[in-house]
């Protein structure tokens, strides 16, 4: 645990250094019992640190902005994967890499040495605003009306450990699409951006609260245009609401959806506009240079590279190659099943990009890369380098280019396989329908559970694992099968629509009956979601239901894709064991160090993050007490009352006034000196009361 601090000496950033001996610290106080496992989950989660299906070792989430790497942070990810994990990297769709089978020991010194790079761990998981992603083709792309990059990176950096938004009661997505076409999927984001220009001024239509998992819903518009410097603040006021009167208790009702659901779209704005003048920032200008410009190659024409496959390099052409908005430039993707390259594949695609391409890439929200500013005559060049590597397979985003969640491979959550029977699907299309490569209508994706994060619910083709019981009751690995959603020519979302179930090892036959269907049965030219609808889910659900039959079934399928032994139910039970302490006495020593938070800032002048760490002191200290009752309430503005309530209207502890418009002074107050010093001294004179508090009784209790 103390080689890792050689590493820090080369951080320049002291609260990044510091944040990253905390972590340490944290894991050997937590491995010596003295903190509760949920609260030490909550913590390393938001440093990105999972806990794996495989007990003892984690998956490391690398958070990378609107899916931007360099080419030196490649190399760096490699090496760090070499040397901790699984010498993988594997693409999400949230545009993070994902490396697996690290200890939690080492996590520390692999973060220390990701941040020489400028690449962060912190809050790619957990209860907080997760990596901020866009379009790929963001500032390539003819159709869009300006370069959303430096909206998006800007961001990533205003919420990058701000206090609003690290211990909410789910996670916060955020998108921003390079045109209306939206091909970011705003439309499934707690809040998405999509750039628009009027009367000559740069704005973003917004929209809010969509998800997907196993209730999905589309994002509502909340503005058809907010200007551009209005994007921050909404952004931090919607944060500050969700924070506050999220559920917090029920996890699979705790996202801004629910919220939005359960008291509309008007009261979440007026809730919004109460919270503006508590803000740090009224009107925010992004910085359009905050990002270096990419390095373009020097490469010159060559002779043209011999032995190279004229039809498959056409194919690749058609698919993986698109047009950018700056001249004579392309962008090249590549197609990569599962989102997994290989540490060795990565250093040389680094070296590759390097000489033909520009220094900077994208990850693609369907797991694949972007490579960008790429000349005319430096295509054939970089095809035959990439096509050695393997990775010049045509098709990208296409039917053959499926994505998939990791499931039964590494994930707590997955039921069935998603990754093993992905690779079998893309074979069937690949032997049995080639020239589906050149479909990118219909999207094939595939969860290991109702979740979706494989974006199942957004497919044209979708699958989610499951189990399905045979007539005598035995349970076979399965596949639910929703069919007709994606994104439609003009940018709208649709959900997908379950179908049936069935057992997994016959997912390869439904996709044949399913392709076989649409090539045989559609209009030319129809869209699939088009073909779908006008056969109606009667026709779909008639063609596949003999495959739900399960009267008889066949010895191995009761073995799921990739395994060898019969299916066994995989239930989670917590990513850690610990030893149980007092939750009570954990909350108290957060508040002091949210109050120690809110004096540093206050010292610094941070006025806005000085209150906020005392409001949630506040909330910290009122949960201590009100869990000594068995009382534990679902959101935060419930606990004022519950507090007000148990405690002050009772009688039972002394308190003068309404303690919950005592602790909302915090939206009723600019964010200046004086009221953060008089707020953060009355957070601190609350929390050593409910102390002297709890020590009477504890003491009467004694006696």
């Amino acid at each position: 645990m103390e080689s890792f601090r050689t590493e820090l000496e080369d951080i320049n950033n002291p609260i990044v250094a510091r944040d990253i001996i905390e972590l340490e610290k944290k894991i050997r106080l937590f491995q010596e019992g003295k903190i509760d496992t949920d609260k030490f989950r909550s913590m390393r989660l938001a440093r990105g640190i999972y806990g794996q299906r495989q007990p003892g070792v984690q998956m490391i989430r690398i958070k990378l902005p609107l899916g931007r790497i360099t080419t030196k942070q490649l190399r760096r990810i490699a090496d760090i994967s070499d040397e901790y994990a699984s010498s993988n990297l594997r693409a999400t769709t949230r545009q993070d890499i994902q490396i697996h089978f690290v200890s939690l020991d080492k996590t520390p010194e692999l973060w220390a040495k990701l941040e020489k790079d400028e690449i962060t761990l912190r809050e790619a998981c957990g209860n907080t605003v997760r990596n901020i992603t866009a379009s790929a083709m963001a500032g390539i792309d003819p159709k869009e009306p300006f370069d959303v990059t430096p909206y998006a990176h800007e961001m990533f950096q205003y919420f990058l450990r701000n206090p609003i938004s690290q211990e909410m009661g789910r996670k916060f997505k955020i998108a921003f699409s390079s045109s209306e076409e939206d091909t970011a999927y705003t439309f499934i984001h707690d809040l998405g951006f999509l750039p628009k220009i009027k009367d000559g001024k740069r704005g973003f239509k917004v929209v809010i609260g969509g998800g997907l998992g196993a209730n999905p819903y589309l994002a509502q518009v909340a503005f058809e245009f907010l200007e551009e410097d209005q994007i921050m603040p909404f952004t931090e006021s919607i944060i500050r609401v969700f924070d506050r009167f999220g559920e917090r208790n029920r996890r699979m009702k705790a996202r801004l959806k629910f919220l939005v659901d359960e008291i509309g779209l008007p009261e979440l704005m007026r809730l919004a506009e109460e919270e503006r003048i508590a803000l740090k920032r009224k009107v925010y200008q992004v910085n359009e240079d905050s990002l270096p410009d990419p390095e373009l190659s020097e490469f010159e024409s060559e002779a043209e590279p011999e032995f190279i496959d004229e039809h498959r390099y056409q194919s690749w052409h058609s698919t993986n190659i698109v047009e950018q908005k700056q001249e004579d430039l392309f962008g090249v993707y590549i197609k990569l099943p599962l989102g997994n390259l290989s540490s060795d594949k990565a250093r040389k695609l680094a070296d590759i990009v390097d000489k033909y391409a520009a220094n900077e890439m994208r990850i693609t929200i369907n797991q694949g890369y972007l490579i960008r500013h790429v000349r005319p005559h430096a295509l054939r060049h970089l095809y035959v380098a990439l096509d050695e590597l393997g990775l010049a397979e045509p098709g990208f985003d296409s039917v053959g280019d499926i994505t998939a969640c990791p499931g039964t491979d590494s994930c707590n959550l997955a039921i069935s396989d998603s990754t093993n029977i992905s690779l079998e699907f893309e074979r069937v299309i690949r032997e049995e329908f080639p020239d589906l490569i050149y479909n990118n209508d219909i999207k094939i994706k595939i969860s290991g559970c109702p979740n979706s994060c494989g974006q199942h619910g957004l497919a044209g083709i979708g699958f989610h694992g499951s189990t399905i019981k045979d007539k005598q009751g035995k349970v076979l690995p399965a596949l639910v099968v929703l069919l007709g959603g994606g994104k439609l020519k003009n940018g709208e979302g649709i959900i997908s629509d379950k179908l049936i179930k069935l057992p997994s090892r016959r997912g390869p036959d439904a996709l044949r009956i399913l392709l076989r269907d649409y090539e045989t049965n559609s209009i030319d030219g129809e869209y699939y979601h088009s073909y779908f609808t006008r056969q109606g889910r009667n026709h779909f659900y008639n063609l596949l239901k003999p495959l739900g039959d399960v009267t008889n079934t066949l010895t191995t399928e009761y073995i799921d894709w990739g395994q060898e032994e019969r299916f066994i139910l995989h239930t989670a039970v917590g990513e850690c064991a610990g030893v149980i302490i007092d939750l009570v006495a954990t909350l108290f020593y957060e508040s002091e160090e949210k109050l120690a938070l809110a004096k540093e800032n206050f010292n610094n002048k941070h006025y806005a993050d000085s209150i906020y760490h005392s409001y949630s002191a506040f909330i910290n200290t009122a949960k201590a007490l009100l869990l000594t009752k068995e009382i534990k309430p679902s959101t935060q503005i419930q606990l004022l009352n519950d507090f007000q309530q148990h405690f002050v209207d009772s009688g039972l502890f002394p308190f003068e006034g309404d303690f919950k418009e005592f602790v909302l002074r915090i939206n009723k107050n600019q964010p200046g000196a004086d009221f953060a010093a008089q707020y953060m001294n009355d957070s601190s004179k609350f929390l050593s009361d409910i102390e002297a508090f709890r020590a009477k009784e504890n003491e009467a209790i004694v006696k």
